[in-house]
């Protein structure tokens, strides 16, 4: 199960960049259902991505909000996202999505969904957990960028892409803290537990799904690994 267990963060912006995106989740889909018929099996976590960025706004916009209030907004939309996942993969996902990273689910299904736990976590740490919990050797970040930067590149003009950089490293850029909303290629606290556990991560744009099937085919692909 270790070796053929892959968990994917499905970062929020895929599943809904402005309104939900239908032709994305049904070639993410297919891909999926794919690989289940080769014998893998999937962790598929959720982020919020636009849904929980508008509940903030709107929420900040009336009054000033506390951080937990944030938190909540974000865990909550992480999980609504994670029920469409889930009812898209129907027939052969667990029927629970999974809020809790540390309560193990003896799941015989092909894929588990999973959604955001509680405030101070981000859903990127969640997946860390699940990878710890479960005993995977893999996780893939789907989100929206192609390679993780040696520097913020919207700031930065001469900042270059990274193919592969090792936790230490990358910790350096990204740094120790984190908190709600940030947006940053893996959470900084997220990163500090990988690095502990020897986790490998892959950061690749999600919506390029022929580089995610290269990659889970261990073919040349576009992405950043942090080991």
């Amino acid at each position: 199960m270790q070796k053929d267990l892959i968990i994917v963060s499905l970062g929020g912006s895929l599943i809904v960049p402005e309104e939900i995106d239908v032709e994305f989740l049904k070639k993410f889909r297919a891909l999926i259902l794919k690989y289940i018929g080769e014998g893998k099996k999937f962790i598929l976590i959720t982020g919020g991505g636009k849904t929980c960025r508008k509940y903030q706004k709107a929420a900040g916009e009336i009054r000033p909000l506390e951080e937990e209030d944030l938190d909540w907004l974000g865990i909550h939309s992480t999980r609504l996202n994670a029920h469409l996942i889930r009812t898209i993969f129907r027939e052969v996902a667990h029927p629970k999505v999974i809020k809790n990273p540390t309560e193990k689910e003896n799941f015989k299904e092909h894929i588990l969904v999973a959604a955001g736990w509680k405030p101070g976590c981000s859903t990127d740490y969640d997946a860390v957990l699940l990878a710890k919990l479960y005993k995977a050797k893999r996780l893939v970040n789907l989100t929206n960028i192609e390679y993780v930067y040696d520097k913020d590149p919207k700031k930065f003009k001469d900042a270059k892409p990274v193919e592969k950089i090792s936790w230490a490293d990358f910790r350096k850029i990204v740094g120790d803290e984190w908190d709600p909303g940030l947006n940053m290629p893996f959470d900084p606290v997220a990163s500090k537990e990988a690095q502990k556990l020897g986790l490998e991560v892959a950061i690749m744009k999600g919506s390029d799904l022929e580089n995610f099937e290269n990659y889970i085919e261990g073919k040349t692909f576009k992405g950043t690994i942090i080991s």
